[in-house]
């Protein structure tokens, strides 16, 4: 976790809900060619908590359940994702990731199969504040081409289509079972709390949601952007 100002990140958030409807209706916004060739302008889609730790997130204030909305704009050169949160508890400190797996079946239930989370990339933290809400923004490529390689282990381009955060603190998720002299790695410094929210695969191709043109390519799923 590397701490900010909340000014900042709600700063973030008010620039790009103002300024999402100016790009979303310009074509010439969009990287690489025209909306309607590499899909939609916007994507919009749900986190899914992890069924174990729900207890951990929702604020005791109200009945709501915590909800966390991702909204992603395709950009000319790069895309904007927000993150919303509600009804969470105040206070909670969290570590957004893009990774290559989710740990949830599309239906939202624990995969039996899950091993690991395959790459990850470490994009931003999140604060939840007094009410109960979080706000941040990140800038990069996002939308069908996320990807990352490393020649020395001789990876290949793997996607990270998924978008999932975790608890900053593993004391935060000791009460619903989390060992915190296990944490994992999932925060600055590698000393992070389990999974809190992450997207849930199509339920088709089987892939992230930053997918928004999954296609069959021989015996692999592949995303053409």
């Amino acid at each position: 976790m590397r701490r900010v100002s909340s000014f900042a990140i709600v700063a973030a958030a008010t620039l790009f809900v103002a300024a999402t409807p100016l790009l979303a209706q310009s074509p010439a916004q969009v990287r690489h060619g025209p909306v309607d060739v590499l899909g939609p302008a916007v994507v919009s889609f749900e986190l899914t908590a992890n069924p174990k730790f729900i207890d951990c997130l929702q604020d005791p204030n109200t009945l709501e359940q915590p909800s966390a909305t991702v909204t992603v704009l395709r950009g000319a050169l790069n895309d904007a994702l927000q993150l919303h949160l509600q009804h969470f508890k105040p206070g909670l400190a969290f570590d957004l990731f893009t990774v290559q797996r989710s740990q949830l079946l599309s239906d939202g239930k624990p995969d039996p199969n899950f091993k690991n989370f395959g790459f990850a990339w470490y994009q931003s933290d999140v604060e939840v504040g007094a009410k109960g809400q979080g706000h941040v923004q990140i800038r990069t490529i996002l939308l069908d081409d996320i990807f990352g390689f490393d020649p020395d282990a001789g990876v290949l381009p793997i996607n990270t289509f998924h978008v999932g955060f975790w608890f900053d603190d593993p004391q935060d998720a000791a009460a619903c079972g989390f060992d915190p002299t296990k944490p994992t790695p999932f925060n600055g410094a590698h000393k992070a709390g389990p999974m809190a929210m992450i997207s849930v695969p199509d339920a088709t191709f089987s892939v992230g949601p930053l997918c928004t043109n999954p296609q069959v390519v021989g015996q692999t799923i592949a995303c053409n952007p």
